[in-house]
């Protein structure tokens, strides 16, 4: 059996001329001897590391694209925890020029933050979560990639200022009065009033036509009192929030939250602005602001409170209520806050009596009027983000976006 053994010059001296022939060895010429060899810079074999580079380019590029995909299912989906995770191991990192068109298109500050848009999206995957914690990690995860920078921002706040907070006090920094900073019964107050007149008035001039529409007001005083007592009200707050000015209010009370819980480092679940959903997710009240804080929840635990965890969560409830007297200049809404205030009073230890609750509550409507003055323009830019329908994402981006914006 014959084997032949083929063998092909490197590319690199195709150029030198046989010195085998089948006449027998032929004797190289001058000119052949004085080819240059070639420099190593021009090496052809140096170009296959360049082209290594760029397919293992290629493959990262297509990896991550395939993880980016799968991120956006888990935020469709609101699967926080496969999409923190996926967020976590994305291939490609933020600051990656290759990816520089995904970047933000509103321009502002926001490339101070670390660019990849979809990052915020993370946060609109909240809301379904019932692992806090996890919802703690996110914020934290975000604050850590640069784009939270004010997350927290006012958490010490609570260790300044005087402690005693009388209502002569509370009107010098506000210029309220102490009844002005009170939740109010409906149909007692601003524009609730206006409308309860209207509808006595109609009433009486249905009445004075010979309609007689009292058993038709029977009923519906009855539908409401069970409304009340079954549902918490959710249905006539349904029917109330499509009246434009009474909706604006809500989303200033809820902004103000919001706003508040993101200054003093409280990770925010969600904002819930439908009453009935608001029901089927068990909150009080006709909306509501889900935050959370650590610190307060293992204390609990534990079978105590600290000052400074109570005074932060008093702040944040207390929020709402400040944010419509700095606005409008009394507030309306609140009243399902203080309930809340006095239950968690009952858990201290010892509790707090009326008037250390009375003290307590005028200290932290104060600091939180002061916050929101401070930041009122991150205020309105939250209001703004709500009333348009924003996610969770997007109030928080422009509240950063307005916070860079004024520094």
């Amino acid at each position: 059996m014959a084997m032949s053994l083929c063998f092909s010059p490197p590319p690199y001296i195709t150029n030198f001329p046989s010195i085998f022939s089948s006449k027998g060895i032929a004797r190289p010429t001058d000119s052949a001897l004085s080819q240059p060899t070639p420099s190593p810079t021009t090496h052809p074999l140096a170009e296959t590391k360049p082209f290594s580079r760029k397919l293992q380019r290629r493959e990262t590029i297509t990896r991550a694209l395939r993880e980016w995909q799968e991120y956006e299912k888990a935020v469709k989906d609101k699967d926080l925890s496969r999409a923190l995770r996926l967020l976590k191991d994305v291939a490609i990192e933020p600051t990656d020029s290759s990816i520089a068109s995904t970047q933000s298109p509103h321009g502002g500050q926001l490339g101070l933050f670390g660019g990849l848009e979809r990052d915020w999206e993370v946060l609109d995957t909240c809301l379904n979560a019932d692992d806090m914690k996890l919802v703690g990690s996110a914020y934290a995860f975000l604050k850590d990639r640069g784009f939270l920078p004010n997350f927290g921002k006012c958490r010490n706040i609570v260790l300044e200022g005087p402690r005693d907070v009388t209502p002569t006090v509370l009107k010098s920094s506000t210029g309220l009065e102490v009844s002005k900073l009170s939740p109010k019964k409906w149909g007692l107050s601003g524009s609730s009033s206006v409308l309860l007149i209207g509808l006595l008035g109609g009433v009486s001039f249905l009445l004075n036509q010979g309609i007689d529409v009292r058993p038709n007001i029977a009923a519906l005083l009855g539908l409401a009192m069970m409304d009340s007592i079954v549902l918490g009200g959710s249905c006539l707050a349904q029917i109330s929030s499509y009246w434009p000015p009474y909706r604006r209010r809500i989303l200033v009370h809820e902004a103000g939250h919001l706003l508040i819980a993101y200054l003093m480092g409280c990770p925010i679940r969600g904002v819930i602005l439908d009453p009935i959903v608001a029901m089927q997710m068990g909150i009080q009240g006709q909306a509501g602001t889900q935050f959370w804080d650590e610190k307060l929840q293992n204390e609990l635990a534990e079978g105590r409170l600290s000052g400074t965890a109570f005074d932060r969560y008093c702040m944040v409830l207390f929020a709402g209520i400040a944010a419509e007297a700095l606005v409008y200049g009394e507030a309306e809404g609140g009243e399902n806050d203080e309930n809340l205030f006095r239950s968690i009073c009952v858990l201290l230890k010892p509790p707090l009596s009326v008037v250390q609750m009375s003290n307590q509550a005028r200290w932290s409507v104060l600091q939180s009027y002061n916050l929101l003055k401070w930041n009122k323009h991150a205020h309105r830019a939250a209001v703004k983000a709500l009333e348009s329908g924003g996610s969770l994402s997007v109030v928080i981006r422009r509240i950063e976006e307005s916070m860079s914006s004024d520094r």
